[in-house]
């Protein structure tokens, strides 16, 4: 695992819309693309996991006063449900914990019926609802669920 340099962000572009393909029901385009990548390295980190040399899996990092975020947790299709994405989540809750973060946040789109249990088994509880980016166009109405917890 290392941390994501400003060069990479074509290839976690690329991760990221293979592993939220799934969402491709509700959303219109991509999940993202290199330039709103390089955008969020003002911002965050992405930590970066490899196999033998390859991209398998990523998380965006941000740190917001006590609290740290994650999202656009990304893992190779072929590898999901390996482990992958639960190793990603401790790394982004270690380096927020490691700044000072006393909680952290995630959110993820309410359509995404698995995602709740996912993250409640890694503690998370959900409190509260934002509208989904108005930069995104979605074929249905779509909202983002917050969760979150104490770290």
């Amino acid at each position: 695992m290392r941390s994501a340099k400003p060069a990479d962000a074509a290839a976690i572009a690329r991760l990221v819309n293979d592993a939220f393909r799934s969402e491709r029901f509700f959303a219109t385009a991509d999940r993202t693309d290199p330039e709103r990548i390089s955008a969020l390295f003002q911002k965050g980190r992405f930590l970066m996991m490899f196999e033998d040399g390859e991209l398998v899996g990523c998380v965006y990092t941000e740190l917001r006063g006590e609290r740290g975020y994650f999202g656009l947790l990304a893992i190779d299709p072929q590898r999901q449900r390996s482990g992958i994405g639960g190793r990603l989540i401790v790394a982004a809750e270690e380096h927020c914990r490691s700044a000072g973060c006393q909680f952290m946040d995630l959110t993820f789109v309410n359509v995404r019926q698995e995602l709740p249990g996912y993250y409640q088994r890694f503690g998370y509880v959900e409190n509260g609802k934002l509208p989904f980016p108005a930069d995104q166009v979605t074929k249905i109405p779509v909202h983002l669920v917050r969760m979150s917890k104490p770290l």
